[in-house]
């Protein structure tokens, strides 16, 4: 049954001195020793680990095998991905650093439309620590309008040797085949689908073939559309629903789910409501049984809640969001400021470190 849902919350510093009372995040450095028993048109249970047993016997025989799916999913930890002389890891938080060769992006249209600046700022991006560089030369922000896959790839064909040559992970950010097949071929090793491989209907069978990793993105609507007024149910569990559907699409189109990354697409048809709720409620996705990534860096809920500062001028709240992705268990942060986040990270993780060292 997909009516129920657990949550990992009561993160605590240390599993020390807490046997049979926490349990280790999808083989990360967070610890829980509660979960929220959720059902879509229930009441909503938080309960302490060491009674997790009670709780479950509970429950009629279909939603027992649901919940001992969604427990396998939150406590395994998730394989490596080995991408050519590069190996991304999962048991500590990384950084995915944006690189937009676009005139209209949000936050740095046209600063990276040079192939020479686009590949030092990879390199430096490379430099301060990023584990990924993902490249877009098609602008999804709210309002923004189609582009001609030709010119997609006009934008990518100059810079993306460049980067493979340096030795740099690229993922590559677009929604169209065609991009993605030659995408890879000039190096790229990941696809970063914003429509979770639904826009292109041939997208699916590309990316299953190609047998690289891929990031699937929630959304609603296109970017035209998007912001018009979206409505949820209860975003959390929607969100949840819309990313399980889109795996479980994958896996049977042959993409093997350890190669499947997943992310709740702030900003992507939401309102600043269904953004709050959705990071306040990440750690519920670890039930999804894959990879987290957070991509929430500058966008526009930062700015309401900052006296609308402008794009870029969000760097704290950036951070503030990364941070509080990190610390339930989210594994990628995709962010356009590099270093400053990358210092946070680093800083998190010796203070994870700290607290787990006995």
């Amino acid at each position: 049954m997909t009516d129920l849902y657990l949550r990992p919350t009561a993160f605590i510093d240390a599993p020390f001195g807490h046997d049979g009372q926490a349990a280790r995040l999808a083989g990360g450095l967070c610890w829980f020793s509660a979960v929220e028993l959720i059902a879509r048109n229930g009441p909503r249970q938080l309960i302490p680990l060491d009674r997790l047993d009670d709780a479950r016997a509970t429950l009629p025989a279909p939603q027992r095998d649901r919940f001992d799916q969604l427990w396998s999913n939150l406590t395994t930890a998730r394989p490596p991905l080995a991408l050519g002389q590069r190996t991304l890891r999962f048991d500590s938080p990384s950084v995915m650093g944006i690189l937009n060769v676009t005139p209209d992006s949000f936050s740095d249209g046209g600063r990276h439309m040079d192939a020479d600046i686009a590949a030092a700022a990879a390199v430096d991006m490379a430099a301060a620590g990023v584990a990924i560089v993902d490249v877009g030369a098609e602008s999804t922000r709210p309002g923004a309008a189609p582009v001609w896959e030709g010119d997609e790839l006009a934008r990518l064909e100059p810079l993306l040797p460049r980067l493979a040559a340096a030795g740099l992970l690229v993922s590559v950010d677009t929604r169209k085949a065609a991009v993605m097949r030659q995408a890879l071929a000039l190096g790229a090793g990941v696809v970063n689908d914003v429509s979770a491989l639904t826009y292109d209907p041939a997208a699916l069978d590309l990316v299953a073939a190609a047998g690289c990793p891929v990031v699937l993105m929630h959304h609603r609507g296109d970017p035209q559309t998007m912001q018009d007024d979206p409505r949820y149910d209860d975003v959390l569990l929607d969100v949840f629903d819309g990313l399980e559907a889109r795996i479980a699409a994958c896996v049977a189109a042959g993409i093997g789910r350890g190669r499947i990354i997943a992310d709740p697409g702030i900003g992507f048809g939401k309102s600043l409501r269904h953004n709050l709720d959705l990071l306040n409620g990440l750690s519920l996705f670890h039930g999804l049984g894959v990879p987290l990534l957070l991509g929430a860096s500058r966008k526009r809920f930062i700015g309401a809640l900052s006296g609308e500062a402008p794009a870029d001028q969000r760097l704290g709240g950036s951070i503030a969001v990364a941070v509080a992705g990190i610390a339930q268990g989210v594994q990628i942060v995709r962010v356009h400021d590099v270093p400053e986040t990358v210092q946070a990270l680093r800083v998190w993780r010796g203070l994870r470190d700290a607290a787990l060292t006995p």
